[in-house]
């Protein structure tokens, strides 16, 4: 089990959001600057500039040593290769961790990370926001309970755009991959919440869309499909597919064929809006995540999706990015 170091629960939680090069900074620090709970310092190190204020500092040194003692939480939402020396410091210190999807860029990397927290006894969560989505809760439910007989089939799209102004999501040394890294492994976080990890993972790959605007060795477009032991077969349509006039990133869709019937769901189904608008309702996932994390914090014990989650899901992006070198199915250890 793992358990944090007690928190008195008078007390508001010190967070340091740890970068603003997530695109997902700036929703994260919305959901924890109004809160009477929180002390918030935000970490700007490469200059973004988008968030502004006096919470606002320049540098991680700067947000470690934000309060006397330290904080007693980080939310990491730097770059992907710069994931892994955050976490080990947060564990090195004793403090919990939500960190953003991937969890690392490398397999070697995220099980390090996940041991180190371990052993430290701190929460580590990844941080998946769809997880908490009521469409993807009532997919579970709807498996769990056999509405829908055995589950043969699974087909996910998870399109975006590509990134604009965040340079390093096409920067394979930064990001570790193109959209292969970036949209599977929503996905494949659902995947595994209900089905475990799969035993085969085959994908295809390529650099068509937006090739004039990706780095070098960045996928653009890619299709993973992964196998179970019982059977079933799981499709991801991972693409940085989107136009760039959009009226928003992109979505996830997820359709469920079983022998006594189907569904279909939409993570984002909630809004409304006319031609290039996009007004969403509804629940709001980072703040879902947000909550479980803190509450997690309080309680010492972590909640999915976990580092270990985390960790199940860079090993499939490993697989597939292996299965488009190789041109061959990839079994999971």
């Amino acid at each position: 089990m793992l358990t944090a170091h007690p928190q008195d629960p008078a007390a508001p939680l010190k967070v340091a959001l740890m970068s603003c090069a997530h695109t997902h900074a700036a929703a994260y620090a919305a959901q924890l600057r109004p809160r009477a709970d929180v002390e918030l310092v935000i970490a700007d190190p490469d200059g973004f500039g988008d968030l502004q204020g006096e919470d606002v500092v320049g540098s991680y040194e700067e947000a470690w040593d934000a309060w006397p003692d330290g904080p007693d939480v980080i939310v990491v939402t730097s770059a992907n290769a710069h994931h892994r020396d955050l976490v080990l410091e947060a564990a090195r210190r004793g403090v919990h961790v939500l960190c953003e999807k991937p969890l690392a860029t490398s397999v070697a990397d995220a099980e390090k990370m996940v041991a180190a927290c371990r052993e430290a006894g701190v929460v580590l969560m990844t941080a998946f926001p769809v997880h908490f989505s009521p469409a993807v809760e009532a997919l579970r439910s709807a498996i769990a309970d056999g509405t829908l007989g055995e589950v043969i089939g699974l087909t996910g799209t998870n399109n975006g755009k590509l990134p604009a102004g965040r340079d390093w999501f096409t920067d394979v040394d930064l990001a570790g991959g193109g959209s292969l890294v970036d949209h599977t492994v929503h996905i494949a976080e659902i995947l595994d919440s209900v089905f475990g990890a799969p035993t085969t993972v085959h994908a295809v790959a390529n650099q068509i869309l937006y090739a004039d605007r990706a780095g070098e060795g960045a996928e653009t477009g890619g299709l993973v499909t992964l196998t179970y032991d019982s059977g079933l077969v799981a499709t991801i349509d991972c693409s940085w597919s989107q136009p760039a006039d959009a009226p928003t990133w992109g979505g996830l869709r997820l359709q469920a064929l079983g022998t006594g019937g189907q569904l279909q769901i939409d993570a984002f189904a909630q809004h409304v809006g006319g031609p290039g608008q996009w007004l969403p309702y509804g629940s709001d996932l980072d703040g879902l995540l947000l909550e479980a994390f803190l509450d997690a914090v309080r309680a010492g014990q972590a909640v999915d999706p976990t580092g270990e989650v985390g960790l199940r899901t860079v090993k499939i992006v490993a697989a597939a990015q292996e299965s488009v070198r190789t041109g061959q199915p990839v079994a999971l250890a």
